[in-house]
């Protein structure tokens, strides 16, 4: 679903120059934007998976 925010003008300001220097829209920086936060947020697995041999190797050798 299509959302079109509305940014305060202190938000907007560098976006703004950005697109502006860069030739690009600032539809498509947000994008990057978000899709950027997107991949730093998500769990990378084999972090997850080191965390959980640390957190659990006592359990982990009692089942071997």
């Amino acid at each position: 679903m299509a959302m079109t925010p509305r940014l305060p003008d202190d938000l907007d300001a560098k976006p703004t120059g950005r697109a502006r220097r860069e030739g690009r829209g600032k539809q498509e920086l947000a994008i990057e934007a978000i899709r950027d936060a997107q991949a730093r947020a998500e769990p990378k697995v084999d972090d997850v998976l080191a965390e959980l041999m640390d957190s659990d190797a006592e359990i982990l050798h009692h089942l071997k």
